[in-house]
C-alpha cells in the first residue's frame, strides 16, 4: 500500500457504494456503483467530453479541463449517494511530467501526435520484447520519451505520471504508478513486474522519473478537494484499480472458466486471451502480440486492432447528413457481406481525417471495387473489423497454445448487434456480448473487493456478473468458407501475418 495509507478492516461490510472515474479517448464519465456479494448496480452520475487540442503543431490532451470534470463528477457522486471510495481508469501510454515542486511541465501530448514518427531506441527489438513483452506501436511511452529527450521539459522533469496516476496525484498528493497501466509503457519488466531499469538506461531515459509501483486494490490516499467526503464524513479514499481501462474491462469479462477469448471493443479493439504467464517467443514478437499486466497476476495477451475509431471518424466526417448510427447499421446489414474489405490495421487509418476518402483510396490503389454510400462504407468497416478479429484470435490461440471455446465482446461495441454476429461468423465461435460497461464494472468491483463487499477472486467477480447481467449470445453461421475467401483477398490466410506495425529489428 502507499506509505501512510491503509483501508479500514471491512470484513463485515455487506454493501458499498463507490465511484468509478472512467476516462476514454473521446470522453469520460463518473459512475456510482453499488456492490454486494449478490448484486452490482451502476448509475451514471456525470458525462463529459475529452477533446484534444492542437497548438503550435502539437496535439495535446486538455488535461486541466479533464481534471476539473473529474473533480466535479466526484462531488456530484458524493452528493448523490454515500460513497465508500473512488477509483480512476483511463487509456494507456500517455503521461505528464512534474518538476521538483510537483508542478506539471506542460500538457500531456496525445498518442496520435506525429512526434514519434520514425523514432527508435538503441535497444534491439528482440531484447525489448523479451524484457517487456509489449508489442511495437510507434506511440508507446518508450518512443514518446525518446522523442522528448533533450527538450527543456525533460531536463526539468523529476517525476513521470501516466494519466490516471497524474489525476490521482492531483486528488490526493500521492505519486505512484499502477502496474496494469505501467505495463503498457514498454518500460516494465513483464516477468518481475518491476520497472525495467536496464532498458531505461540503454534508451537514455532517466530512471529517477519513475515512481513506486502500486497494485490494484491498494489505497492511494484520501481525496483532498473539499466537498468529496466518504459516507462517514471523513475524506474519501482513492483506491488503485486496474487503471488501464482494458485491465478493468477484462476483469469484468463474465467468463465461466479459462477457455475464453475477449474483445474489448471501443475506439480501439483489444483482442486476445487471459493467460497465467507471458508469451515471449520470437513468433509472438513477430506477430506483434502484447503481454500486459492484468488483475491478480494475470497476463492480458492481446493485439491492438483498429476499432470503432474507423466508423467514428466516418461519422464525424459525414455529420448529420448520413443519419443516425442505427440507420447506418440498418443500411449496412442490407448492403451484403464481403463486397468491400480493407485491412483495418493499415497505419494509414490511424490519424484523424477524412476516413471515408481513405477507405475508398485504399481499395482503389489495389484495383478493388470501392463503396460509394455511407451504408456501404459502414458495412466495409464492420466486415473488415470482423476479419481483423478473426486473424488476431487465431494467432492468439496458436501462439499461446491455448484454445478458446467462446468469444466475449465487452465495451461499447457489444451493443452493435451486426458487428457481434459478423464476429461470430468470421471466427466460427459463439459470441457472448456484454457488458457494455465492462470497464466501469471492473473498476467498481476491484474497489468493492478491497473494501470487503465483493467476491475475493476474479472467478467470483465474474460469476457475480453472470447472475446480474443480461448477456446476448450469437451463434456462428455456416459462412466460414466465405470468410476464408475474404481473408485470402487481404493476404490473411497465413498465420502471424502482421500488416500493421511489423516489428523493426
Amino acid at each position: 500500500m502507499s506509505p501512510g495509507h491503509s483501508l479500514s478492516p471491512a470484513a463485515s461490510i455487506s454493501t458499498v457504494s463507490v465511484a468509478a472515474v472512467d476516462l476514454g479517448a473521446s470522453g469520460g464519465r463518473v459512475i456510482a456503483g453499488r456492490v454486494s456479494r449478490d448484486l452490482v448496480e451502476l448509475h451514471e452520475v456525470s458525462r463529459f467530453g475529452n477533446e484534444p487540442v492542437r497548438a503550435g503543431g502539437t496535439l495535446y490532451w486538455d488535461i486541466l479541463r479533464l481534471y476539473a470534470s473529474v473533480e466535479s463528477g466526484l462531488r456530484d457522486a458524493a452528493a448523490a449517494c454515500p460513497l465508500s471510495s473512488a477509483g480512476i481508469d483511463s487509456w494507456a501510454i500517455d503521461y505528464g511530467l512534474l518538476d521538483s515542486s510537483g508542478t506539471l511541465l506542460g500538457n500531456p501530448v496525445h498518442y496520435r501526435d506525429g512526434r514519434t514518427d520514425g523514432v527508435t531506441v538503441p535497444v534491439p527489438a528482440a531484447e525489448l520484447y523479451a524484457a517487456t513483452g509489449i508489442q511495437h506501436l510507434p506511440f508507446n511511452t518508450i518512443y514518446q520519451l525518446a522523442a522528448a529527450l533533450g527538450t527543456p521539459a525533460m531536463a526539468a522533469a523529476r517525476t513521470l505520471l501516466l494519466i490516471p496516476d497524474l489525476l490521482a496525484y492531483w486528488l490526493t498528493g500521492t505519486a505512484g504508478a499502477e502496474v496494469t497501466n505501467a505495463s503498457t509503457t514498454a518500460l516494465l519488466d513483464v516477468t518481475s513486474r518491476t520497472w525495467a531499469t536496464p532498458i531505461m538506461e540503454r534508451a537514455g531515459i532517466p530512471v529517477a522519473l519513475f515512481p513506486a509501483l502500486r497494485q490494484p486494490g491498494e489505497a492511494i490516499g484520501p481525496v483532498l478537494p473539499a466537498g468529496i467526503p466518504a459516507a462517514d464524513g471523513r475524506p474519501l479514499p482513492l483506491i488503485a484499480v486496474g487503471s488501464h481501462d482494458t485491465a478493468s474491462a477484462v476483469a469484468a469479462v463474465p467468463a465461466a472458466g479459462p477457455d475464453f477469448a475477449y474483445i474489448s471493443s471501443g475506439t480501439w479493439s483489444l483482442v486476445g486471451m487471459e493467460l497465467p504467464a507471458p508469451v515471449l517467443t520470437e513468433a509472438s514478437r513477430a506477430a506483434n502480440f502484447t503481454n500486459e499486466a492484468g488483475i491478480d497476476g494475470t497476463i492480458r495477451y492481446l493485439r491492438n486492432v483498429s476499432g470503432l475509431w474507423l466508423l467514428q471518424e466516418c461519422q464525424r466526417h459525414w455529420g448529420a447528413a448520413a443519419g443516425s448510427l442505427e440507420s447506418l447499421l440498418a443500411g449496412a446489414a442490407a448492403a451484403g457481406p464481403w463486397r468491400f474489405v480493407i485491412d483495418a490495421d493499415d497505419p494509414v487509418f490511424l490519424p484523424p481525417g477524412d476516413m471515408p476518402a481513405r477507405i475508398v483510396s485504399w481499395l482503389a490503389a489495389r484495383g478493388l471495387p470501392a463503396p460509394s454510400t455511407p451504408a456501404e462504407i459502414t458495412r466495409c468497416v464492420l466486415d473488415s473489423l470482423a476479419l481483423a478479429y478473426r486473424r488476431a484470435l487465431r494467432d492468439a490461440q496458436a501462439l499461446s497454445g491455448r484454445h478458446a471455446d467462446v468469444v466475449h465482446i465487452v465495451g461499447g461495441g457489444s451493443r452493435n448487434e451486426l458487428l457481434c454476429q459478423l464476429t461470430a461468423d468470421a471466427c466460427g465461435l459463439p459470441v457472448v456480448a456484454g457488458p457494455a460497461e465492462a470497464t466501469a464494472l471492473g473498476n467498481v468491483l476491484v474497489q468493492a473487493r478491497a473494501l470487503g463487499a465483493a467476491p475475493g477472486t476474479l472467478d467470483g467477480m465474474r460469476a457475480l456478473l453472470r447472475t446480474c447481467l443480461g448477456l446476448r449470445r450469437y451463434a456462428p453461421s455456416d459462412s466460414t468458407r466465405r470468410w476464408e475467401e475474404a481473408a485470402s483477398r487481404l493476404g490473411q490466410g497465413a498465420e502471424f501475418d502482421t500488416f500493421q506495425y511489423r516489428t523493426r529489428d
